[in-house]
């Protein structure tokens, strides 16, 4: 697996987050957990969130995906079973760009990022 992009990954969950106001922090491998009524510090409370919504447990809704593409062509967001827990997929991560390959390499991401929980960057939009 390649090293993921941090500073593309910021500017994709700029612009995809920035009109509506929420705060937000990004993980290592992309998985992003929006704070929509953030109180006190925000990278505690997204790892908090991260830790208990991250990692992948077979059986149960830890497993289960959606996956839709970005309007501008540069990848797809991977939704879990948190709905303010997203990963941001790059075009060119999975070589098969079908919503199954797509949606499992999201969802490693989010199992990676919940079990590992290494912040990479934090929007603070209060």
């Amino acid at each position: 697996m390649g090293r993921v992009d941090t500073e593309h990954l910021v500017e994709v969950w700029q612009r995809i987050l920035e009109p509506s106001g929420v705060s937000w922090v990004l993980f290592e491998n992309g998985r992003c957990v929006m704070l929509k009524e953030p109180d006190g510090e925000l990278t505690g409370q997204a790892v908090v969130i991260l830790r208990q919504y991250g990692p992948v447990r077979a059986g149960g809704p830890a497993g289960d995906f959606g996956t839709r593409a970005l309007e501008d062509g540069t990848g797809w967001l991977v939704t879990g079973h948190h709905p303010d827990v997203v990963t941001c997929v790059g075009p060119d991560e999975p070589a098969d760009p079908s919503h199954l390959a797509v949606g499992l390499h999201g969802r490693g991401k989010r199992h990676r990022d919940g079990t590992d929980l290494h912040v990479v960057h934090v929007a603070d939009a209060r």
